[in-house]
């Protein structure tokens, strides 16, 4: 098990690594300059230079990359300002612990990561991903809930029901909806809900799960502003799920142990949810955490189009904007989340699956 987080924990630092360094040299080589992007067309050549010093701007592309790394290292290097303090705020950025002195102002220090300021707002990015990552985890945690429910009932009930109408509807929607590209799907769905049958659902177009009034007098929860999204979200995993499901079951149908329990003059519905079931749900296991981490990743049409204010519509923001800071800290924020659950997920397929061993 100990060997197993290690390796895990060094290939999520390579996959980090990569993350950062392909996402800052993509935008550094784009057109455009922040300095000037931030001040607009009002701005003269005196405070374009003092913003671009201001942001490491004027520096190597190296240089700004090894500063960047440097800030998002949990340890780092600082030029130390107070000797006889133990907690330093760095220029209003963070709160940092001395651990190694190297020089008489050198210090590496322990600090959790700082994702800079974004250069539109001003804000921490920090700030920003605290405030949009949980309408986005939401978003993708009911959207996975709904396929993986409703994926499971009726991938086994297709599998019980092999070869019947049932069997055949259940995967031709696994077809339409694994090629249904997501951003026509959240066009479509929103026209037909939204606007068409808008009078009978009473759904909106968009919205977040907080709204103000109209009478601006208090912050209310809007449920009904997560159907469409959710559900648009929700309808590729879904065809997967069941498919998956379907052919899982089928598989362990056709097992000895199977034969052996109905031998055995066990019921046919205790083989199924007793038996066959747990054993059949490894490989949909994976998959629900592929898909949950994808849906974290993907969820910025579905976001824009519904006008969910979640990182995927900060993303898109920051994308128009060319405010690097943002992209870069909300990429990076999704890729530990991903990290994170598919380590779980592994975790979790060895519990089910006491053969597999954690190496």
């Amino acid at each position: 098990m100990a060997n197993f987080l290690l390796k895990r924990l060094l290939y999520a630092l390579l996959i980090l690594w990569g993350v950062v360094t392909l996402v800052f040299f993509l935008f550094n080589i784009l057109p455009g300059d922040p300095a000037k992007m931030m001040l607009g067309q009002r701005s003269d050549i005196s405070t374009i230079e003092s913003i671009r010093k201001e942001l490491g701007l004027d520096k190597s592309k190296g240089a700004q990359y090894l500063k960047y790394l440097n800030d998002l290292s949990p340890f780092s290097l600082h030029n130390e300002r107070n000797p006889d303090s133990y907690i330093y705020l760095d220029n209003d950025k963070y709160q940092y612990i001395k651990l190694i002195r190297f020089s008489e102002k050198r210090v590496l220090v322990l600090k959790s990561p700082y994702l800079r300021r974004s250069y539109q707002s001003k804000k921490q990015v920090s700030q920003i991903i605290k405030e949009t990552l949980p309408n986005t985890f939401i978003l993708a945690f009911v959207s996975i809930i709904f396929a993986t429910v409703i994926g499971i009932f009726l991938g086994v009930i297709a599998a019980i029901k092999k070869d019947s109408l049932f069997d055949r509807v259940s995967l031709l929607f696994s077809a339409f909806g694994m090629s249904l590209p997501s951003f026509f799907a959240a066009i479509l769905i929103g026209w037909i809900f939204a606007f068409v049958l808008g009078d009978l659902t009473g759904l909106n177009l968009t919205g977040n799960i907080y709204e103000i009034d109209d009478f601006g007098e208090g912050i209310h929860l809007q449920l009904k502003n997560l159907i469409l999204p959710a559900f648009t979200l929700g309808i590729r995993p879904l065809a997967i799920v069941i498919q998956l499901s379907r052919n899982s079951m089928l598989d362990v149908l056709s097992q000895d142990y199977i034969r052996t329990a109905k031998a055995k003059g066990l019921s046919f519905s205790r083989i199924i949810w007793k038996h066959a079931l747990k054993n059949s749900l490894n490989p949909v296991i994976t998959a629900i955490s592929g898909w949950f981490a994808s849906l974290m990743a993907g969820v910025v049409f579905i976001e824009y189009i519904f006008g969910w204010k979640g990182l995927g519509y900060v993303i898109v923001d920051s994308l128009n904007n060319y405010d690097l800071p943002v992209v870069v800290g909300s990429v990076l924020t999704i890729s530990v989340i991903f990290i994170i659950i598919n380590t779980l997920t592994d975790l979790l397929y060895g519990f089910l699956d006491p053969r597999i061993k954690m190496e």
